[in-house]
């Protein structure tokens, strides 16, 4: 399947049809459909090829077809023996002989509250980027208020920027528009980071990236109310219960529903569903030595939310998640502890989708009896070894 022609192949178990060429359009898709039908065929696979199985996947499933996505990786062929036409009847031979894993492709409604929640990451992305931008023409002007803020996604800066775009630029009335900021009000820092020298072609500037914050913030609203109407009318218990997790807002919560369907049924085991999601060891051993034990490949959109909810996490005081980071923080770097909570926490959430049950702190601090004398041995080992270094 390429961006413009669909090439198919069918096969009966003892020889293959001639291989047709189709073309992407939806008029061709749908003569590709009326032609499976006459040949009686029943099971469709198709190559996951960036997006362009979607349009496919969607019309031959309103048609009746029993389909198939599959990963181009676990079908690949040997370099310099194929080509699209040995690649079509290579699949419908995988396909018949059942070898094809098939990968998971949600229901339609899970598609719809997918595409808001993937474009309403997009635009938080880029208002953020338009954030940096102001604040880099700010320091071009000599305006140095994200020196003394801790965040420029603030009220504050918002209303600094639009009373330099009125043509303000008295530092004393700039000082009283931000909030709070005590320390530096009072030793005057605050006083000389506002008093700038703000230029025509700055103020230009200025005035788009606003005109763009400002498109980004009615369109990310759009978006989320969107997303909050679906999951209220189909998905309410699942947030609810999601967002009794620590770290998991209800944003975040959406976010998860969305890109696991909300239904662990897909996936038989928590072990399933962290290797899909890309937070588990990869398996990479050959002759008793492992190459490589780094994360393995998956849901891209599904990982970047988990490690920002487990950072939220692990910043959660009183949590077993805090005090787990901290212990694995010791002997590993940070980053590798943060993305050890992230697996744990999406084993949580598998069991917390999977029986439809809230979030329960009691019952992670329960440990295999046989990993706590592994770690009391541990320690002893080490705190003899400290004893002979001192010695």
């Amino acid at each position: 399947m390429h961006k413009d022609t669909i090439f198919c192949a069918i096969y009966d178990g003892k020889s293959y049809s001639a291989v047709k060429e189709f073309s992407t359009t939806t008029v061709s898709i749908r003569s590709l459909g009326e032609y499976l039908k006459s040949e009686r065929v029943k099971k469709v696979a198709m190559e996951s090829t960036a997006s362009y199985w979607v349009p496919v996947w969607d019309i031959l499933y309103e048609t009746g077809f029993e389909l198939k996505l599959v990963n181009p990786l676990h079908i690949k062929q040997l370099p310099g023996r194929k080509s699209d036409a040995k690649d079509a009847q290579w699949i419908a031979e995988l396909l018949h002989k059942n070898m094809l894993r098939s990968s998971l492709v949600p229901c339609p409604l899970i598609q719809e509250l997918r595409s808001y929640t993937r474009e309403y990451r997009t635009l938080v992305n880029q208002r953020t980027k338009i954030l940096t931008q102001m604040d880099r023409i700010l320091v071009m002007c000599g305006i140095r208020l994200s020196s003394c803020i801790s965040n420029i996604d603030s009220k504050s800066f918002r209303q600094i920027v639009e009373a330099l775009l009125r043509g303000e630029t008295d530092p004393d009335t700039l000082v009283r528009l931000v909030y709070g900021n005590r320390k530096n009000k009072e030793s005057g820092k605050l006083k000389e980071s506002l008093s700038g020298n703000m230029k025509a072609h700055h103020r230009l500037k200025l005035t788009t990236c606003k005109q763009q914050f400002d498109l980004f913030e009615s369109q990310i609203q759009l978006y989320l109310n969107e997303m909050q109407k679906l999951c209220e009318e189909h998905f309410s218990e699942e947030i609810s219960n999601l967002t009794t997790l620590p770290g998991v807002s209800q944003i975040s919560a959406m976010i998860i529903v969305a890109e696991t369907g909300g239904d662990m049924s897909a996936f038989e085991n928590s072990g399933k569903f962290t290797g899909w999601t890309g937070l588990r060891p990869r398996n990479d051993e050959s002759a008793g030595k492992f190459k490589s034990t780094a994360t393995t490949k998956g849901n891209k959109h599904l990982r970047a939310i988990i490690v920002q909810v487990a950072w939220a996490a692990s910043r959660t005081k009183g949590s077993f998640f805090m005090d787990k980071f901290t212990k694995l923080a010791i002997r590993k770097s940070r980053k590798k502890a943060l993305v050890a909570i992230g697996r744990k926490m999406l084993v949580i959430i598998w069991h917390i989708l999977s029986e439809k049950t809230q979030y329960n702190p009691n019952l992670v601090h329960i440990y295999d009896p046989v990993k706590v004398e592994h770690k009391i041995k541990y320690h002893e080992r080490e705190i003899e070894r400290a004893k002979k270094l001192i010695a």
